[in-house]
């Protein structure tokens, strides 16, 4: 059973236990590879409207979002968010229950819509999921995102009304 709460104060050390692999492999977020731990705290925990975790039956942290707008102002209706799991959590179902988690908690913050930004297009994984949440490519950007071992790939904008 996957449970989602807004996170505490006292859950950044498993947050960045879930948040230092993908970000160290580079592969997925834009975040630099050598992101010093109080950096990555400020971006994930400080920047965002709210922090969620994910956890299973013994409280064990497996996944985490964050929500805020996409954009100021007259754009501040269309939620953006971000989602890490734990390498040991894939698979699990948990970026599910975390994306319908957030887009239940946008439209309990008032939002309208959500949009990704930049989705790696590499990431078949969640480019599948997001589409599956019913999440649409609504744009491309070529060669935005400067992979690892693919070199310049395609990032994705993906967008869902919500209301």
């Amino acid at each position: 059973m996957i449970h989602v709460r807004e996170a505490l104060d006292a859950d950044w050390p498993a947050i960045w236990a879930v948040l230092e692999p993908t970000f160290r492999r580079g592969d997925t977020y834009t975040f630099a590879a050598d992101v010093t731990e109080d950096e990555a705290r400020h971006a994930w925990t400080k920047v965002p409207t709210v922090t969620f975790i994910a956890c299973d039956a013994q409280g064990a942290v497996l996944g985490t979002y964050v929500i805020k707008p996409n954009q100021p102002g007259q754009g501040a209706h269309v939620s953006n968010c971000g989602y890490v799991v734990s390498e040991t959590a894939r698979g699990l179902g948990v970026a599910s229950a975390l994306c319908e988690h957030s887009q239940q908690q946008a439209l309990r913050m008032g939002f309208r819509a959500m949009q990704f930004n930049f989705v790696v297009s590499t990431n078949e994984r969640a480019v599948r999921l997001w589409q599956k949440m019913g999440f649409d490519i609504v744009g491309t950007l070529p060669g935005a995102f400067r992979h690892p071992q693919h070199g310049f790939v395609d990032a994705f904008v993906m967008y869902k009304q919500l209301s």
